[in-house]
Order: structure tokens, then C-alpha cells, then sequence
């Protein structure tokens, strides 16, 4: 009988020690299943926006609870539904959008909330009131855009539009918000408008084709949602001194950024057009870490913390008045206001620079490049 009982014993020690060594097995299988769900990624910003949010994945704080996978549907709603609705039958916790439209997704992003899936989109909106959006004031950025580029020609001159990916609400309310301050001042004329798909390469062949009818002495002022970095070294090779440059309100890129410095300023790496000239500018970005900040948001409502319909993202907009230069792109030089890196550093100058906000600590110059998190 006591040899039946010390049997038993160590049968039910053996398999506690079994069920201990399953454990972190376990542990890891109850990661959340996250998906990214992306569109259009034919630009900087759409390549920045996913490796920061997959460097947030990554950090100390998420790896072992997050389980992330993308998926990319490009300009194409009905392969976007497709997917989602895939990632739902997969078992999603949680889906991250960048959406094509704001429609468009409605009845997939429905079905998904029904089925108990939290959906976050970021920068562009989704209209389905289950999901949650997370986003800077598009229109406000067009608004403020356009009021600084009609104050810079005094109420009058003849300006030149590139826009967005058509489609997309950034697109749509940014165009909206400039129109709307171009239409009160009658001294303004908007004389040509090509679709820019907020690339440098795309901005580069639709202003040879509106050049091909206008000489730049023929335009006074340029609003650019992606593309001033263009614009102001086409003028360059155009023989246009650096004091001469159209004045040009747009995003983010750091070549722009890099043109706005004083002319002299020392940079690291400085090349080309890709170096200070004093351009007049005007840049603010769509902040290349709402998909992270979005990851961090539905994280939270997965664990039953309650989070906003609307995360209403700051601008950050800098002029020739407060751009500044960063020495090595740390996170306390981040914070501390700079909003520029060196070309050593940002070898490609359509390269997005608004990626610094003090609500995803976890993500800085090394997520946006490389998809790794802060330490």
C-alpha cells in the first residue's frame, strides 16, 4: 500500500512538473492575435508608419502579450474588406487600420465589432461608430497650411496644388480645408492640381507635366501635401537661386526640412539639393506614430481599460522660425524640440521627420528606420 501511495505521489509530481514546463507555452499561445491591416504603402510615410508600430510590438512592454501579423490590400477597398474579414475567421483580437476609404470598410469593420474585435484605424478614418479612430485635425491641417501660404504672398498670387492618395479622408480633408481658405481670398488663383499619392517620385512627374505649360516664373506659391523637397530642388536645378524659391507649405519630408535650415548651417552629410538653402516653408506632419499609438489603444481595450472614440492627435508644425536641427536624433533631443536629422543619418530626404510624440516613448528614430523599439 505505501508503495501504491509513493507511486501516486510522484505520478502527480511528474505531471505537476508537466503542466509547469507547459506553462510558457501556454503563456504564449494566449497572446493576443493583432492584426495590421494596410493599404496604399507606395510612400515614406506609409513604410514608417508600419515599422513604428511593429517596433511597438516589439518592445518590452508588448512582446509577450502581442502577437502581430500584416497583411497589405494596397489601393484596393474590396481587397481590404477581404482581408479583414479573413483576420476575424483567423481569430483576431484586435484589427489596425489603415483604411482606403472611410466607407468603404464599413460593413466588414461591423461584422468585426459584432464578433467582439476591437478595430483602431490611424490617420485616415473609418466612419463605423465601433471603431475607434486615431488621427490628427486633417482639415485643420489644410486650413492652417493655406492661411500660412496666402499670408506669405500677401493675398495674391498664382498657386499650384499637389495633393494626396485619392480616397483617403486625409486627402479628402486636407483639399477641403485649403480650398476653403483659397476661395475667401480672391487675390488667390489656383492655376494647376495634380495628384501627388504623397510621394517625392509622383511630385516630381506631375510638376514636369504642369511645367510643360507654365514656366515657374509663372506660379507664385506651392501647396504641397508631400513634395516641397521636390519642388525646391527641381527650382534649383532650374537655375532659381536659393533666395528666389517659391514659398511652399506641405509635409514632413526631412529633405524639406533640411532646406529650410539658414544657408550655411553645418549638417553631416549635406549633398545636392538635400542641404540648407533658408526655404520658405511651412511643414507639419500626419505623425508617422499613430499606427503605434493605435497598437497602445486597443492593447488597453483588450485588457478592459476604457479608450476614446477620437484620439485627436497635436500637429506639430514647423516654420523657418522654430525648425532646429538634430545632432544625433536621440530621444531626449527629440523632446527637447528638434525636428530635423542630419542627412548622415536620413540618407533619403523623403523621409518623414514627425515621428516624436511623449505619448509612444517606446518608439523613437530606431522604430521609424528599423521597426526596433527604445530600450
Amino acid at each position: 500500500m505505501k508503495s501504491m501511495i509513493r507511486k501516486c505521489a510522484l505520478g502527480a509530481m511528474a505531471a505537476a512538473a508537466g503542466l509547469a514546463l507547459m506553462a510558457p507555452a501556454a503563456q504564449a499561445a494566449e497572446k493576443m492575435k493583432i492584426y495590421l491591416s494596410m493599404s496604399y504603402i507606395g510612400n515614406d510615410w506609409q513604410a514608417e508608419a508600419a515599422n513604428m508600430l511593429k517596433a511597438m510590438a516589439l518592445h518590452k512592454s508588448y512582446a509577450d502579450r502581442v502577437d502581430l501579423q500584416v497583411q497589405v490590400a494596397g489601393p484596393n477597398a474590396q481587397k481590404q474588406i477581404q482581408q479583414i474579414n479573413s483576420m476575424v475567421q483567423a481569430g483576431a483580437k484586435a484589427i489596425i487600420v489603415y483604411p482606403i476609404s472611410p466607407t468603404a470598410l464599413n460593413g466588414a469593420v461591423k461584422n468585426a465589432c459584432a464578433k467582439g474585435v476591437v478595430v483602431v484605424a490611424y490617420d485616415s478614418i473609418i466612419s463605423e461608430p465601433c471603431a475607434y479612430n486615431v488621427h490628427i485635425d486633417q482639415r485643420k491641417w489644410g486650413v492652417e497650411s493655406a492661411e500660412w501660404l496666402v499670408k506669405k504672398l500677401g493675398g495674391k498670387g498664382k498657386v499650384v496644388m499637389v495633393t494626396g492618395v485619392p480616397g483617403t479622408t486625409v486627402d479628402t480633408l486636407r483639399n477641403e480645408g485649403a480650398k476653403e481658405v483659397f476661395a475667401k481670398n480672391p487675390g488667390i488663383e489656383v492655376v494647376a492640381e495634380a495628384n501627388g499619392m504623397w510621394s517625392q517620385a509622383v511630385a516630381r512627374t506631375e510638376l514636369s507635366k504642369i511645367l510643360a505649360t507654365r514656366n515657374w516664373d509663372q506660379v507664385d506659391g506651392l501647396w504641397m501635401q508631400a513634395g516641397c523637397y521636390t519642388a525646391n530642388s527641381m527650382q534649383s536645378e532650374a537655375g532659381i537661386a536659393d533666395d528666389k524659391l517659391l514659398p511652399c507649405a506641405g509635409e514632413s519630408s526631412n529633405g524639406g526640412r533640411i532646406q529650410m535650415l539658414p544657408v550655411g548651417t553645418e549638417v553631416d552629410g549635406a549633398n545636392g539639393t538635400y542641404r540648407p538653402m533658408g526655404a520658405q516653408r511651412w511643414s507639419s506632419g500626419s505623425q508617422n506614430f499613430t499606427g503605434a499609438l493605435a497598437l497602445k489603444l486597443a492593447v488597453d481595450k483588450l485588457e478592459g481599460k476604457e479608450i476614446p472614440a477620437l484620439t485627436d492627435v497635436a500637429q506639430t508644425i514647423v516654420t523657418n522660425e522654430n525648425v532646429k536641427l538634430c545632432q544625433e536624433g536621440s530621444w531626449a533631443e527629440m523632446k527637447a524640440g528638434c525636428n530635423v536629422f542630419q542627412p548622415a543619418i536620413i540618407p533619403n530626404p523623403g523621409w518623414f521627420a514627425s515621428i516624436y510624440s511623449d505619448l509612444t516613448p517606446e518608439v523613437g528614430l530606431n522604430a521609424a528606420l528599423v521597426a526596433q523599439p527604445e530600450d
